[in-house]
């Protein structure tokens, strides 16, 4: 059983008031729960930010797309329309030749009727001389008879002259037809070919340009999607936020509280042997790693809760009081209780904090430091 000096508590409490505020504030864990959810709330705040910026760039460039495949599509359409005239002329042209094709071949049987007429014109002017026509004209019964006869033979002579330039005129417009035509049909086959070509590369564009679009606009919707995550993520962050604030402020009215209420003399409390393993567990799971001071620092407020009439009335009860000190929570208290490896600069602080000794006043909470928390630094915490 141990009792605290009543002499040595009464010093030091007069010191320590000077050092440490009555007003006892909230929870260092709630604290640094509200600082560390505000940060990601704004982590988060920035990632949305950044998603949207990515949004509007992918939309940017989908319209820019949307405005390519427009043009490119009007494109197709004239491609398209100037080989559908095309194609439109070539089968013209195709029945042009066709038709001419025809009266190619009737003038080749013309000048094949032309060619053996005169070959069989002068195989009998060869056959039966020059002579011939003289015999004819010579045998005329009167001058009357020879005049018809040498007019008739003038009239032969100007229809074989006649006939012979028709061959010729006949045999050079055929050739002259072929290859315009030949010509002709080979450059609307070559404007065809080029027209379709033109009409593949813009059909590929087009292809491409929409497949661009779809990819884009999947983009946007993945980004869309994460940017409601985001948001949803904002809301429950918020919600969590203010749930901390709520509890800060419940946790500042009782430390508030507590420093206004009554308190317990030291004398007045019993403390047992599991009470200092406990205590000395605690400071050690707490401080372990800390100077002595930071030691029994660490016991000291457990003893000002348990000694303040707004906490547990014991050890055991202010130990594992909910959610106030995190080796309770994590476990880890309870293997070192289990294990005994408090140290016995540990036990010593827990005997010297149950004798009613502080160094931290009527401080009741301990936490490593954070900006804008004040209090009294021993070693790596801020008591207050």
């Amino acid at each position: 059983m141990y009792r605290a000096p009543k002499g040595v508590l009464a010093i030091v409490l007069s010191i320590s008031v000077l050092t440490c505020s009555m007003t006892v504030q909230a929870t260092s864990s709630t604290l640094d729960k509200i600082n560390k959810a505000t940060q990601q709330k704004n982590q988060t705040k920035q990632q949305l930010n950044q998603k949207k910026d990515q949004i509007d760039n992918l939309q940017d460039t989908k319209e820019g797309l949307k405005n390519e495949l427009s043009s490119f599509n009007a494109k197709l359409t004239e491609v398209s329309d100037n080989l559908e005239k095309l194609e439109s002329e070539i089968k013209d042209k195709n029945q042009e030749i066709t038709e001419t094709q025809a009266a190619l071949d009737e003038a080749k049987e013309t000048e094949q009727t032309q060619y053996e007429t005169m070959k069989k014109r002068i195989k009998f002017m060869y056959e039966r001389g020059d002579s011939a026509y003289l015999d004819m004209v010579l045998s005329s019964a009167s001058f009357g008879e020879f005049l018809n006869k040498t007019e008739y033979v003038n009239k032969v002579s100007a229809y074989d002259r006649k006939m012979l330039e028709q061959y010729k005129e006949t045999k050079e417009l055929i050739d002259e037809k072929e290859k315009d035509l030949q010509e002709e049909a080979s450059e609307l086959a070559d404007m065809k070919a080029q027209v379709e070509e033109k009409q593949k590369e813009v059909q590929s564009l087009v292809a491409t340009t929409s497949n661009n679009i779809t990819g884009y606009s999947n983009q946007i919707s993945a980004a869309e999607q994460e940017a409601l995550l985001y948001e949803q993520q904002m809301a429950a962050q918020e919600a969590n936020i203010a749930a901390l604030k709520k509890q800060y402020e419940q946790e500042l009215a009782m430390s508030k509280l507590s420093a206004a209420s009554a308190k317990r003399d030291i004398s007045q409390v019993t403390f047992s042997e599991t009470d200092r393993q406990m205590l000395a567990t605690i400071i050690y799971c707490e401080a372990g790693g800390e100077p002595y001071a930071g030691k029994l620092a660490v016991g000291a407020v457990v003893i000002n809760r348990v000694l303040s009439s707004v906490y547990p009335d014991t050890v055991t009860g202010v130990i594992y009081q909910r959610k106030q000190f995190s080796p309770v929570g994590s476990g880890r208290f309870d293997l070192a209780l289990a294990n005994g490896t408090a140290t016995s600069s540990c036990y010593q602080a827990a005997d010297e904090a149950m004798a009613g000794n502080t160094n931290v006043g009527n401080c009741v909470y301990f936490r490593t430091p954070i900006e804008g928390l004040t209090g009294i630094s021993i070693g790596g915490h801020i008591f207050y």
